[in-house]
């Protein structure tokens, strides 16, 4: 190299995982709670899941194409919106708007600002929640495990743990083990706490996310709901707390990535939560918790990023 020393510009070390890879290793780690999906509430829930990724794919497709930027449905990212966005769907939902919670998902919360990388909170959640303000009825209208094979399933409605406590009818709740298994009524994706463990685990185990922020955010909403009078392991055993806390909130673009930050974002979901749950009209709190924290999450890395080395506090 006749002596010369040539430096270029950074990164000097490139990673063989790709977007791509781990997007797959996600849609894997789903596959237990689809299938715990179908088995509790039928074939239909295959089907919404099957609307939804669909609209989710085209409706990137056509965006990338009108705002002549490249294509990246082969990322396998509308994908995972579609499925994710799907598990919080009831089984009665109508296909209609399944697939227009895709279209507002990837074209209104992740497009228009950019795309994968750009998006200020997560797709799928952002995109739940317009649903359950614009369709509050459709969203919250729940169907017993197994009421697909009597095919009664537009007909039997019911209440999910929450909404029992919400009321006061605790006569009629699950035991833990049905709520930890998945007979009980509730979202698609988020009954079977056995099935999204499955996932996390897998998920953990291949390096794709950090178990900091499940772990903080669950022991978070066990804790605060002790302090507060309520039954801890009812908490979080029902709800979507599993459901977002491992496959949501640890989403890459809208979670910190200090551990510090994912500590204290982690935490703040937990207690945001619990007050929804306790004090609130609804329910249920994690999509609007997440949806909060990933809204802090640019002012939490900003307060909990090391300092570079040599580098003052005024010049941080």
């Amino acid at each position: 190299m006749d002596g010369k020393l040539i430096v270029s510009s950074s990164p000097h070390i490139s990673s063989p995982v790709k977007t791509k890879n781990i997007m797959l290793d996600v849609i894997i780690a789903m596959i237990p709670a689809l299938i715990a999906s179908v088995y509790f509430f039928g074939p239909r829930a295959l089907a919404l899941v099957a609307v939804t990724v669909a609209a989710c794919v085209i409706s990137e497709y056509i965006a990338r194409k009108v705002m002549k930027r490249d294509q990246t449905i082969g990322d396998l990212s509308a994908v995972v919106t579609g499925m994710l966005l799907a598990f919080n769907y009831p089984a009665t939902l109508p296909f209609w708007i399944a697939a227009l919670g895709g279209v507002v998902a990837i074209i209104v919360v992740k497009q228009m600002f950019g795309g994968l990388g750009h998006n200020f909170a997560n797709p799928a959640i952002t995109a739940r929640v317009i649903l359950l303000t614009s369709f509050a009825l459709r969203m919250t209208t729940w169907v017993e495990p197994y009421a697909w094979k009597t095919g009664a399933v537009d007909a039997v409605s019911a209440a999910t743990p929450l909404g029992m406590v919400a009321s006061g009818n605790t006569e009629a709740l699950p035991t833990y083990l049905q709520m930890f298994i998945g007979e009980r009524a509730g979202c698609l994706g988020e009954t079977c706490i056995a099935a999204l463990l499955i996932g996390g685990i897998y998920l953990v185990v291949k390096k794709v996310i950090s178990p900091i922020i499940p772990v903080c955010y669950i022991a978070t909403v066990f804790v605060f709901s002790a302090i507060l009078g309520a039954d801890p392991v009812m908490q979080i055993l029902s709800g979507g707390l599993f459901l977002g806390a491992i496959f949501m909130a640890t989403d890459y673009v809208t979670s910190p990535i200090t551990n510090k930050g994912k500590v204290i974002y982690a935490i703040g979901c937990g207690v945001i939560t619990v007050l929804i749950r306790q004090f609130a009209s609804l329910p249920e709190g994690v999509s609007y918790s997440i949806l909060l924290m990933n809204i802090l999450t640019p002012h939490i890395e900003n307060a909990t990023m090391p300092r570079v080395f040599g580098v003052g506090k005024e010049a941080k």
